[in-house]
């Protein structure tokens, strides 16, 4: 990478963004911190890492990553909400940004919609229905049998309460009459783990990190929560197909930026990542884990949440969820 050359675009290029602060000054003056609200191995901060590398060498600066898992999200997004509105702090949200307003009413130290500048929707991904081979079920029908047969005593890992993977198999729950037992934990990487071990028997999670396992027989997958099957994976039927009418859950993420970051800023980070986004390796990439990249406006990703908000708001209240 040439790193010179980099910053003298950069800076020459500041020169000419409309409605920027930075005057003559480079953006990024120093290090950029994305902000990651989960720890290591998860399918976000797979995500996360394939875009630092990307941004680095587009922006001319090294783009850290910061894991901050824990807290249902809370802690990552709060931290992203008080950093200085500079463009030197981005953060990677996911779908579980769209959930905590209706699942925590009234309970979150900032504002999911006003506290936040919208970037770009990043990708979008079915979730997948995971087993460890020990609980011997090999489809969601199988699933079901099993948790009306032993109520309560079946153990489901999720990557934190409010996450997608909760709120997928809660939906399920609700949808099929069942109970099973949740162990949330710290991210999607640490649930994996316990779940390889048969610490815990059934998961719902990103295809990203779960299908290597699925491949090398470590794990069962079970079913899609997508409306159709995923090109990654379509050998595995959907949630629906398999006798849960109207049941669909999907896994986001997005990049965001503290309010009142400079529109200048925004815009070079936005036109920088949609760029990453269609470029053929990290499509590919993407693809062929079963997450589709999207490359959204700030305004279209802006209303995309408020609207993820509005439906997650509903399914909490229809299916009585609650925070662990």
């Amino acid at each position: 990478m040439h790193v010179i050359p980099a910053l003298i675009a950069a800076s020459l290029g500041g020169l000419f963004f409309q409605g920027g602060a930075w005057g003559a000054d480079a953006y990024p003056q120093r290090a950029v911190r994305l902000i990651i609200p989960y720890p290591p191995g998860g399918a976000g901060d797979i995500v996360g890492r394939m875009l630092a590398v990307r941004l680095t060498e587009a922006l001319g600066q090294q783009v850290v990553v910061d894991n901050r898992g824990g807290g249902g999200q809370i802690i990552a997004t709060e931290l992203t909400a008080k950093a200085p509105p500079d463009g030197h702090t981005l953060f990677l949200a996911s779908a579980t940004h769209g959930i905590n307003p209706g699942l925590r009413r009234g309970k979150l130290p900032y504002d999911t919609l006003k506290d936040f500048a919208p970037i770009t929707l990043v990708a979008e991904s079915p979730l997948v229905f995971i087993a460890h081979p020990s609980l011997g079920v090999g489809s969601i029908k199988e699933l079901i049998a099993a948790a009306k047969a032993k109520p309560g005593r079946i153990n489901y890992a999720s990557s934190g309460p409010g996450t997608g993977g909760h709120l997928s198999v809660e939906m399920l729950k609700h949808y099929a009459g069942i109970d099973m037992a949740h162990v949330p934990y710290k991210g999607a990487g640490p649930a994996l783990i316990d779940l390889i071990a048969g610490q815990v028997q059934a998961m719902c999670t990103s295809p990203l990190p779960a299908m290597p396992h699925v491949k090398s027989g470590r794990l069962k997958a079970l079913g899609m929560t997508s409306r159709t099957r995923s090109r990654a994976a379509p050998e595995v039927p959907t949630v629906t197909e398999q006798g849960v009418p109207g049941y669909e859950s999907t896994l986001w993420y997005a990049l965001l930026a503290p309010a009142a970051t400079p529109q200048s800023v925004v815009k070079r980070v936005h036109m920088e990542t949609v760029k990453i986004l269609k470029s053929s390796d990290i499509a590919a990439q993407l693809l062929n884990q079963g997450a589709e990249p999207i490359g959204s406006s700030p305004q279209e990703l802006q209303k995309f949440v408020a609207a993820e908000i509005a439906r997650w708001t509903r399914v909490i209240e229809q299916a009585n969820i609650r925070a662990d």
